[in-house]
């Protein structure tokens, strides 16, 4: 009797992944049974995506939350454009909104808000961190209407109130927090409390 070779495809699921593994068995009854398919490798772990990466202008990067295009301060410093934040959502403030506490009252009528998170790779060392609010909701009238935590590289601010801080609305204030960066990456976690997180700009300065 002629031996009738049908092709039968296993399909092994690992680790998410799927492999597909072709083989042959015969039909006729007195044939020695194939060899099992191969027993496939396990895939390698997925690892989390790396920060991306921002531009690094003489040590320092600056980065204008919630703008689409950058930015120049009074200083002729060049602030680059909305990236690196996890989540939430972004907005732009009219221009003739007033800044009272600063020179650059430009670089706090955008902002990002609502997010979990800001990242980017930076190599390792000794860095100043400042991060840049001001309260240009008209929805926040007084103290307690925005309260949120973040975590800079391991320092922790709890119950943050850009409105405290400040001194009132459409006031500008700066947090300034020195780390250090030993896994080639800077990040800051957001933790809403009352309303959302929102911070107005980021700036990361190496300590030579």
């Amino acid at each position: 009797m002629r031996n009738i070779l049908t092709q039968t495809i296993c399909v092994c699921a690992t680790a998410g992944m799927f492999t597909f593994v072709t083989g042959c068995q015969t039909n006729n009854p007195g044939a020695a049974p194939s060899a099992p398919a191969p027993v496939p490798t396990p895939a390698a772990a997925v690892q989390a995506p790396a920060a991306p990466a921002v531009a690094i202008v003489q040590g320092v990067i600056r980065i204008k939350a919630g703008a689409s295009a950058p930015f120049t301060d009074s200083s002729g410093n060049v602030w680059q454009a909305e990236q690196g934040f996890s989540g939430g959502d972004v907005i732009e403030r009219d221009s003739s909104v007033t800044i009272a506490n600063t020179k650059d009252a430009g670089l706090f009528l955008s902002e990002h808000y609502g997010m979990d998170s800001f990242s980017c790779a930076v190599p390792n060392g000794k860095y100043t961190a400042k991060l840049y609010f001001a309260e240009t909701y008209d929805g926040i009238t007084g103290p307690g209407q925005r309260v949120f935590s973040f975590n800079v590289q391991g320092h922790e601010f709890k119950d943050f109130d850009v409105f405290v801080k400040a001194g009132g609305a459409n006031r500008a204030y700066v947090e300034t927090v020195p780390v250090e960066i030993t896994d080639g990456q800077f990040k800051i976690t957001f933790t809403s409390n009352v309303e959302n997180p929102e911070i107005n700009a980021i700036e990361l300065i190496a300590q030579n």
